[in-house]
């Protein structure tokens, strides 16, 4: 599984996607993020992912996106888990 830093990440390396729930993510949004929630992202991720595309996975405390990644992983997608 692929790590970076949130301080090493920069919008032109690909997508931040963060998968927090959509509350959580009101009271603590990440900069430069889309918000997914983990389950909705995971349910529907051939609808809302691209193959081409590269993803970066952040969550508030890292137990979500390390399980978002890990399954996307499997699925085939180029994604990183991105640590704050």
């Amino acid at each position: 599984m692929k790590k970076i830093r949130l301080e090493d990440y920069n919008p032109s390396m690909g997508i931040l996607i963060d998968v927090q729930h959509p509350e959580d993510f009101k009271k603590n949004p990440t900069p430069n993020s889309k918000n997914i929630y983990a389950d909705k992202l995971l349910l529907n991720y051939k609808v809302l992912l691209d193959y081409n595309q590269k993803y970066y996975i952040i969550c508030n405390k890292g137990f979500l996106s390390q399980k978002v990644v890990a399954m996307l992983e499997y699925f085939g997608y180029n994604v990183t888990q991105v640590i704050r």
